[in-house]
């Protein structure tokens, strides 16, 4: 079971669950490109098989991250957790948000990722990178906030 899963209160369902974007993949799929092109180029096979064991070593500390990511709105809270070994966790009741923050570079808006940044009452700010639809999950709290 899951880190939400787990931490929902008496007649608390999740009404939304957002994840991570494939971005967090950027350079391990860049290293294996580069290691596919080496070894059709003739740059030597053994420099390409380098290279992509470089590129399948550096997709294990995103994947890890991908696991270990949960953002879910529930009818309830906004619960959020990062981190396998370190583990970062906010669970703010809806009543408590006071906004959802968007940022989005323009490689962001064109491929549907950004940071959201939860502010609370009494000063919690909290953001988070690399979400992705970031605005989606703004519209869901606000929708959430509505009921």
């Amino acid at each position: 079971m899951s880190y939400v899963e787990n931490n929902l209160l008496p007649n608390e369902e999740i009404t939304y669950r957002a994840h991570l974007h494939r971005i967090i993949y950027l350079y391990p799929a860049c290293a294996l490109i580069a290691a596919v092109l080496l070894g059709l180029l003739g740059g030597g096979w053994i420099a390409a098989a380098v290279l992509a064991f470089i590129g399948a070593v550096l997709c294990i500390p995103p994947w890890i991250r991908s696991l270990s990511s949960e953002f879910a709105i529930t009818n309830k809270r906004v619960l959020i957790k990062v981190g396998l070994i370190r583990r970062h966790s906010l669970e703010l009741l809806l009543s408590k948000v006071e906004g959802i923050g968007v940022d989005q570079g323009i490689l962001g808006r064109i491929l549907g990722y950004g940071t959201i940044t939860v502010s609370g009452v009494g000063g919690t700010r909290e953001a988070f990178r690399m979400i992705s639809d970031p605005l989606e999950f703004r519209r869901q709290v606000q929708a959430s906030l509505a009921l």
